[in-house]
């Protein structure tokens, strides 16, 4: 079943699942409904089901030859998905931290983006990449959100769900894309609360942002972790007579800046915030599109509020990722300039 097949909210049917049951369930119903899908990566099979649990009794299900446990070897992980896109297969490849996406940079970035353009389009390489940021929990080398090492690649899609329904539509789009695409999870949004999601089949287009609150004085653009950081932004703003407009744009790549340049041209005033460093962070990228749309209708400069450049620190206590009031202090100042 293609992308353009999969018609959102398609089931009647819904029950609550947090992110980590979401995505469980798309990977149930695309192995299900297509003999060519396969998961592979290192503690996908039962037990224990994945490093959280989002591949836990698919293996059971499905069997070994569909749900294989792989060596702790992210080259081998992404070297076997891309033999098994070429022979016709349409493989979901879990590498367990975002920060170990930089073993295999060299499969997704020179052999995965780069095979469809190297063979005149004659060959696709259909590979999810599923991996997980784990922002302020284990330290400088399990804790890096480095999505825009991909946006910077041609040929790659990149996505990062901030909940649970759209990190069931978010997957099954990128299953059934015929493009590498990379799925990011944020972990602390995994167990985060639940919400009703359909149970059967449904996508969320890849390339549409979401407007999860309409607002008219100020714009905030983010994505993943932060969108409940935005959200709550957008209350405390709300208390001071402030109208905050909060854009999720869950997909990267496609970038939807469309609705984000809409959205800005009515605030004349936006605040750009990510888990990511805000340094050359994804964050950029959007406001210099923005200033090169509408520059001469913005009532203030753009704002990103972000990551610092440093390592993230290992003390449970840090402030190191922006919270809600650090991003309404932003969205304040920009009406004092």
């Amino acid at each position: 079943m293609t992308a353009a097949q999969l018609v959102a909210g398609t089931s009647a049917t819904t029950e609550e699942m947090n992110c980590q049951q979401a995505v469980r369930s798309a990977m149930g119903l695309a192995l299900e409904a297509d003999p060519r899908v396969l998961v592979l990566g290192e503690d996908v099979a039962d037990p224990p089901g994945g490093v959280i649990g989002t591949t836990k009794g698919l293996s059971t299900r499905f069997g070994p030859n569909r749900v294989r446990a792989t060596p702790i070897a992210e080259q081998a992980i992404i070297g076997a998905a891309i033999g098994a896109s070429l022979a016709g297969y349409r493989p979901i490849a879990e590498i367990m931290f975002c920060d170990f996406l930089a073993v295999c940079a060299d499969q997704i970035a020179n052999h995965a983006a780069k095979l469809r353009y190297m063979s005149g389009g004659e060959t696709n390489v259909p590979i999810t990449i599923t991996t997980f940021v784990a922002g302020g929990r284990f330290g400088a080398q399990h804790t890096q959100s480095l999505e825009a090492w991909f946006m910077h690649t041609p040929g790659m899609k990149v996505v990062m769900p901030s909940n649970p329904m759209d990190a069931k539509g978010l997957l099954a789009s990128c299953i059934a894309d015929d493009d590498p695409c990379l799925f990011v999870q944020p972990l602390a949004l995994m167990f985060a609360p639940k919400q009703e999601v359909p149970v059967g089949e449904y996508a969320v287009p890849l390339g549409k942002a979401s407007v999860v609150r309409q607002g008219n004085d100020v714009t905030i653009v983010s994505y993943g972790v932060q969108v409940p950081q935005a959200l709550a932004a957008a209350e405390e703003l709300k208390a001071e007579g402030v109208s905050a407009e909060v854009i999720d744009l869950r997909s990267l790549v496609p970038l939807d800046m469309p609705t984000v340049l809409e959205s800005v041209a009515r605030t004349r005033r936006v605040v750009i915030t990510h888990g990511a460093t805000e340094f050359c962070g994804p964050g950029a990228e959007i406001a210099t599109q923005i200033y090169d749309e509408l520059f001469g209708e913005l009532a203030a400069p753009v704002a990103r509020v972000a990551a610092p450049y440093a390592p993230m620190p290992f003390a449970p206590d840090m402030s190191y990722l922006p919270m809600g009031a650090d991003i309404a202090s932003s969205a304040r100042a920009l009406f004092a300039k």
